[in-house]
Parts: structure tokens; C-alpha cells; sequence
């Protein structure tokens, strides 16, 4: 028995995918041709595709130098959220819904502005819905979308290798946190440089992000979180300051941080067995849909980064909504029968067991 899937290019397809499964008894082989001028000509770019050419250099590695000023200053971070930890049974409720507020607006202006939007064009944004995630962006403070968009597609195309910013294969603390404080491998900023990010910089609204992000910052990350409780109920400075500033900023950057680490180490790999990425589904809790990433790096044009929809996933609730509101269009996703190919092919079969 043979049977053939295709899909073809849609707002709901990506590219021109090929997968032919043939059944003879129990064997089943399988072979899915992705074409990747499609791809690039449906989203401008390939650069988040795995490099199957990149070669480690062979002889011992560079050095460690550390970034005292980033050691310094993530450390008082992570003492200032402990602080707020032990304030948060003095605080008001109102202060309590705004540091979710903030954390969920913030998470967003990651997960649907640097990563999908921009870092994988796996949508289409219009310009309002474009400024209120560049704003949401500056909120999260993790770099602005240029850089992120540069070092994400550099993680990508070069995944778990020296060219990685934050290599997995270094171990849990480098991949989490440890890569901020060290000066990056060398190869991560030979191939940074080398990509293409001519559809980054020709948008407007990144490029002026990139150039007031620091005021962005102040005002969006610290200031703004801090204000609001103090002014409009008044909250305490102290605690206006600590929660919904610090505590949610700690989280946000660990939340984003897991998908880095945990998601790389802990859970299932039902698409692709011969890579690390898993799907971990606390780590999508936290992240608003990006733990699963067993899918994500094997089908890296997805919009939503998932086949489940909304299973554990705001993010893309929150694109879908967008596009219920004509505010966003043109999301990329994968046939159910060239995921079911793939799964055949490549994974671990834990998605026999449900």
C-alpha cells in the first residue's frame, strides 16, 4: 500500500512539501522534499534552516573570557527578584494583575515579535500590530529585534555547535544563562555576520527601536511597571518597584532562558530524533507556547511552533486573534500529513503513545 501527501504554498502550508510513506508489512519508509526556494521565496529567507555544511574547527577551544559588568549586574538582578519574592504578601492585588500584565505583554513582544514575526517571517504583521510589539519588546529588555533576530538565526541555521550562541552542548548553565557572560565563540560572530538581515533592516520600526533601545528600556521595562502601581493605587515605591519591574523582568528573561536549556535537554523528540530539541511542556507553560521544540527546529517556518494549536500555546491565540482583527496575516503551517511523514521517519515514536 502507497499513499502520497503534498501541500502546497497557502496562508495555511508552507512551501511545497512532498512526503511519500509506503507501508509493506511492518516497514514503513518515508521521504519528505521540502523545497526551500519556496520557503525562501514565501518568507524572504532560509537563514533559520539548519546548516548541514558548518564544521567545527578542529584544535583546542578559545579561552573563556568573562563579562564582569553582565556577571555583576545579572547577580544583583537575581537578588533584587528574591527580594520581591518576600514583598509579595504586602502587595495589592492590583499590583500583583499588573506584574502579569506586564509579564504576558512583555513575553508576547518576544514570542510573537522577535522570534515568529521577525526572526522566522511565519507571519505577517500590519504596522500597528508591528509598533505594539516593537513596544512590548523593549518591555522585555532581552536585546533589541535586531540583535535577537541575528543571534536567533545564527542558532538556528548552526544549532548546537561552536557557531551556537548559546550552545546546549556546553552544558545546562552555559545554554540558560552562562553565554551572557561570556564573550561569544568566535564562529558565533564570524556567521552572525554573514547572514542575511536585509528584511530586518529595511523595517522601520526595528531600526528605530535599535536606535533609542536604551531609553526604550528605561521607560518600558523599569520605569512604566513601577509608576503605574505607585500612582494609580498607591502601591509602595518600593514594592511598585520590586515586583512589577524586577520580579517580572527576572522572570521573563528565566521563562525565556528555559527554552534555551530545558528545551534542549528534557522531554520527547516525536519529529526528529537526531537533534536535541524536545517538547517540554512546562517550559511552554512559561514561555507562552515555545517549549515545543522538537517541532520548532524541525519545522522552523511554523507560526505556531506546534501542531496543537492553542494546547498550551497564548502565543498563538494571541496571532490568531491578531488575525481575526486584520491586524496580522499570512500564517505559514505545516499539513497534518507531511508532520505525520515526518514522525515516521525521523522520530523517537513517542507520539504512538499519545
Amino acid at each position: 500500500l502507497s499513499k502520497e501527501f503534498s501541500s502546497t504554498s497557502s496562508p495555511t502550508a508552507v512551501g511545497t512539501v512532498t512526503s511519500r510513506v509506503t507501508r509493506n508489512g511492518n516497514a514503513i519508509t518515508e521521504k519528505d522534499l521540502l523545497n526551500h526556494e519556496d520557503l525562501a521565496g514565501d518568507r524572504g529567507m532560509v537563514d533559520d534552516i539548519f546548516d548541514e555544511t558548518y564544521r567545527e574547527k578542529e584544535g583546542p577551544k578559545p579561552p573563556l573570557r568573562y563579562v564582569w559588568r553582565n556577571i555583576i549586574l545579572m547577580s544583583l538582578l537575581h537578588l533584587g527578584a528574591l527580594f520581591a519574592l518576600t514583598l509579595i504578601p504586602s502587595a495589592k492585588i492590583q499590583t500583583l494583575a499588573w506584574a502579569l500584565l506586564c509579564f504576558l505583554v512583555s513575553a508576547l513582544g518576544i514570542t510573537a515579535g522577535s522570534h515568529r514575526l521577525w526572526s522566522h517571517r511565519s507571519y505577517k504583521a500590519t504596522l500597528p500590530l508591528r509598533i505594539f510589539l516593537t513596544i512590548a519588546n523593549s518591555m522585555a529588555f532581552q536585546n533589541d529585534i535586531y540583535e535577537w533576530v541575528r543571534d536567533h538565526r545564527v542558532h538556528h541555521k548552526f544549532s548546537e555547535t561552536d557557531a551556537d550562541p548559546h550552545n546546549a552542548m556546553r552544558g545546562f548553565f552555559f545554554s540558560h544563562i552562562g553565554w551572557l557572560l561570556v564573550r561569544k565563540h568566535p564562529d558565533v560572530i564570524e556567521k552572525g555576520q554573514k547572514l542575511d538581515l536585509s528584511d530586518i533592516k529595511a523595517d522601520k520600526v526595528v531600526m528605530f527601536q535599535r536606535r533609542y533601545y536604551k531609553p526604550s528600556v528605561v521607560l518600558l521595562c523599569f520605569t512604566l511597571p513601577a509608576v503605574v502601581p505607585w500612582y494609580f493605587w498607591d502601591e509602595s515605591i518600593v514594592i511598585s518597584f520590586f515586583i512589577p519591574a524586577i520580579l517580572r523582568y527576572t522572570i521573563g528573561l528565566n521563562a525565556t532562558w528555559l527554552v534555551n536549556s530545558a528545551a534542549h535537554m528534557f522531554g520527547n523528540r516525536p519529529y526528529d530524533q537526531n537533534i536535541n530539541p524536545r517538547e517540554n511542556p512546562l517550559v511552554s507553560l512559561g514561555a507562552l507556547g515555545e517549549g515545543f521544540h522538537n517541532y520548532h527546529h524541525t519545522f522552523p517556518y511554523d507560526y505556531s511552533t506546534s501542531e496543537f494549536g492553542w494546547r498550551f500555546n497564548l502565543t498563538t491565540a494571541f496571532i490568531d486573534l491578531m488575525c481575526l482583527l486584520g491586524l496580522a496575516s499570512d500564517r505559514k503551517k505545516v499539513s497534518k500529513e507531511v508532520i505525520l511523514a515526518r514522525k515516521m521517519r525521523t522520530g523517537d515514536g513517542s507520539h504512538k503513545s499519545g
